[in-house]
């Protein structure tokens, strides 16, 4: 297939790599780091061994790729304003268009592009980041689940698992994109937030603190509650996962505190925001949640002082 990469960061330059590599034509849309990935390829770390994978090509301007079979968003929300504009080139009368961003709210930006047919959401649980341009270093490839923008599983969300299987990701269909939108929230909100909110800190630190670890189960049951409000709720064993896989993160440094210490926007109204309104208009208390955007504002406030 013609993939399209949009925004090749760590979970971009992942799957960008994965896809390639399996003989598919992979174009990069890099603002940052398009001259490196030309000039030398992805580097990829994973199990302490380095590889280098070459692409199809490295480009700032989607305008230079041209409509694709499939393009996978992986930017963060924040950019969402101009993601319809940075879209429309990629796409032609039969483009898939694959979101693997995090939070609420990223088919309904897409859909000024392409109907809901053809869009298809992705919710990575993984533990990858990029440590230099165009280097990714993997610490847990984990598996991706993939869920129609809108209805039961389609023919779009087919070819995008078949498409990820095939190049060794693991990936499968969801019934509902809800739910699995709830089931990422249940880790994002609590471990994205607290590194935050209690002083720039990684996820080993937080599971330290018994408060904090208390407060990152409170999280997670308003999260519950939440989706349970949403007709779309997850067991008290997805809770205990959480624990269980972010203990074997280490010290971990969740996407937002990254964007928070190196000073870009944070992902607040699709990680927190978004999900509190949801949740509130069906009826689920979520203070916890508030006070930590709360906390999160505060600290976003304080930066640089």
């Amino acid at each position: 297939m013609k993939i399209a990469v949009v925004g090749t960061g760590a979970l971009g330059g992942w799957y960008a790599a994965m896809l390639a590599q399996a003989g598919n034509e992979v174009h990069c849309i890099a603002r940052s780091d398009h001259e490196v990935i030309t000039r030398r390829g992805l580097v990829i770390k994973r199990q302490g061994q380095e590889r280098i994978v070459q692409v199809a090509s490295a480009q700032p301007d989607a305008r230079a790729v041209g409509p694709c079979e499939l393009v996978v968003v992986t930017t963060k929300s924040t950019s969402n304003a101009i993601l319809p504009e940075l879209l429309r080139p990629l796409v032609g009368p039969a483009t898939l268009v694959l979101t693997l961003q995090n939070g609420m709210g990223n088919v309904e930006v897409i859909s000024q592009v392409l109907s809901f047919d053809r869009i298809v959401a992705g919710l990575c649980f993984v533990c990858i980041n990029r440590t230099a341009p165009a280097y990714i270093d993997v610490t847990l490839a984990g598996y991706v689940r993939m869920a129609a923008a809108r209805g039961a599983i389609n023919p779009a969300v087919d070819t995008c698992v078949r498409t990820f299987v095939a190049a060794s990701i693991d990936a499968a269909a969801e019934v509902s994109l809800e739910a699995v939108l709830w089931k990422k929230l249940c880790w994002n909100i609590p471990f994205n937030g607290l590194s935050i909110a209690a002083g720039a800190i990684t996820t080993d630190l937080i599971l330290a603190d018994p408060a904090l670890k208390a407060r990152v189960r409170l999280l997670m049951e308003e999260v519950r509650a939440a989706s349970i409000a949403r007709g779309c709720g997850f067991d008290e064993a997805h809770i205990q996962r959480q624990f269980d896989v972010t203990v074997g993160m280490g010290p971990y440094r969740p996407s937002s505190l990254i964007d928070f210490v190196e000073g870009r926007d944070v992902e607040v109204e699709g990680i927190w925001g978004e999900p509190l309104r949801r949740g509130l208009a069906a009826g689920a208390e979520m203070p916890a949640i508030k006070q930590l955007i709360t906390d999160i504002r505060t600290k976003l406030a304080q930066r640089g002082r």
